[in-house]
């Protein structure tokens, strides 16, 4: 934080408040060159951050100073454990809402960037399509950067954020749309260099045909993957988005119907773009049920503090 001098007095009050959670205090006078004041660092226990920095953005520290937040991947303190120890909840548990709302704030920025990584994923997932190949059609899931907006919308309806439903939708929207439309006369250009055949849906597909098939079980995996999806980026564990990523069929889906409209099969494109509608329903869905679930266990977290009961 770096603290002008006439907010010293409330930021203090702030971090006596959350004593007990907080440890390894360093303040540095008038280290702050821009904007001015002290500089103070303070590792804080996850479970009471959003508290915390929601104090800070109440007397001020955000519109005057400065409040940046960052991971301590390791902490070998007495102290530190102490708060650890006397924070409600778990670690991994805990959702710092800030850190959430931010990084759905960055997620539904429409960009060149963006833009490109849908538009190669889709490619990628076309030829896997072509080629039958369930390698490329993972790799195309990895690459595609979708889920960023689909989470994004998730906490703009939990939160009731609209501007970020609204963005994230426009986002997705181009995102798709512009892969599809590229990738298109992409798969003409191949096929006129026979690197295509003529036509790739008459060919068998054991491997990949069930991205233009949609049934009930595209649902289900889309709802089980927006749960998994929308946990790993409010907790601490963040190891399992990368099998979100490969478990819904969201760009390879938008790719089928790219081939599908190159090569007048309307029925696949219909049931291909079904698949897809499928899938951003269920993730957006369950991400918001999982949101709103986490905003009520921690309202009932902080209700039994406030009534002075341990939490059970």
């Amino acid at each position: 934080m770096i603290v002008p001098q006439t907010l010293e007095g409330p930021v203090d009050d702030v971090i006596e408040t959350h004593r007990a959670a907080v440890s390894n205090i360093i303040r540095i006078p008038r280290a702050g060159a821009d904007p001015r004041g002290d500089v103070i660092m303070c590792d804080v226990t996850r479970t009471a951050a959003t508290d915390l920095i929601a104090d800070l953005h109440g007397v001020g520290l955000d519109r005057d100073g400065s409040i940046s937040v960052s991971p301590v991947d390791l902490a070998l303190s007495r102290a530190a454990k102490e708060s650890a120890a006397a924070a409600f909840g778990g670690e991994d548990d805990a959702v710092v809402w800030q850190e959430v709302e931010s990084r759905a704030g960055d997620e539904v920025r429409l960009s060149a960037v963006f833009i490109t990584f849908m538009s190669v994923a889709t490619m990628i997932a076309a030829v896997g399509v072509v080629s039958d190949s369930p390698i490329l059609i993972v790799g195309a899931m990895v690459v595609g950067p979708d889920f960023g907006p689909l989470a994004a919308m998730a906490v703009g309806f939990a939160r009731r954020r609209w501007r970020v439903v609204r963005q994230s939708s426009l986002a997705l929207t181009a995102g798709y749309g512009i892969g599809i439309l590229l990738t298109i006369p992409c798969a003409w250009i191949l096929t006129v260099l026979h690197i295509f055949p003529s036509d790739p849906f008459a060919i068998a597909h054991p491997n990949t045909a069930f991205i233009w098939e949609p049934n009930a079980l595209s649902y289900v995996v889309g709802l089980l993957a927006g749960v998994a999806g929308v946990l790993s980026l409010t907790s601490a564990k963040s190891g399992a988005l990368i099998g979100v990523l490969i478990s819904v069929t969201t760009v390879p889906a938008a790719a089928a119907a790219a081939l599908s409209l190159a090569y007048g099969r309307w029925s696949t494109a219909a049931t291909s773009l079904l698949q897809l509608l499928i899938n951003l329903i269920a993730i957006v869905t369950a991400g918001t049920i999982t949101l709103v679930v986490q905003l009520m266990l921690v309202r009932r977290r902080d209700e039994k503090r406030a009534m002075g009961r341990p939490q059970g």
